[in-house]
């Protein structure tokens, strides 16, 4: 089976974001990236901005909604991997784990989720597994861009 890696972009709202997440999907050879709700798309100034040319290299498709995606792509046997803090995933009613603790397995979708709100609960119940970022300081969570770099490499580990 393919290693493949994807990533889908839950109701994001900062293009500059979306362009970030679009030049590290570059980096770490990501297949494909799923735009759903509010995320912007491409073509955007903005995006291009951040993106730097990586939004015209890597495919997208635009989802309206996240979860009749998550459907889809169980229906093709992906894992449905969304990145999270703790406390939203046990009120979801689900357990997380640290993110150096899993052992992706591929095909595999990392969800992303909006910068306020984060995954939403009903995408979180569709998720094979969450994972979050243990924080040591005062901050609750990093910029989704940020987290996504830092889940993703160690995630592209495993596709070697």
């Amino acid at each position: 089976m393919k290693k493949e890696f994807y990533v889908i972009c839950d109701n994001i709202r900062s293009l500059e974001n979306v362009g970030s997440i679009f030049r590290t999907s570059d980096a770490l050879g990501v297949a494909k990236i799923f735009l759903c709700g509010i995320t912007g798309k491409p073509p955007h100034h903005k995006i291009s901005k951040t993106a730097l040319g990586a939004e015209e290299r890597i495919p997208f498709e635009y989802c309206k909604q996240t979860s009749r995606l998550l459907d889809k792509l169980k229906k093709s046997r992906i894992n449905i991997i969304a990145l999270e803090q703790a406390l939203p995933a046990r009120q979801a009613g689900k357990q997380s784990i640290n993110y150096l603790k899993l052992k992706p397995k591929f095909p595999l979708a990392l969800i992303l989720g909006n910068e306020v709100k984060g995954v939403s609960k009903a995408v979180l119940k569709k998720s094979d597994k969450i994972i979050f970022l243990p924080m040591s300081g005062q901050k609750e969570s990093l910029n989704v861009a940020v987290s996504f770099g830092v889940a993703g490499y160690e995630i592209n580990k495993y596709r070697k």
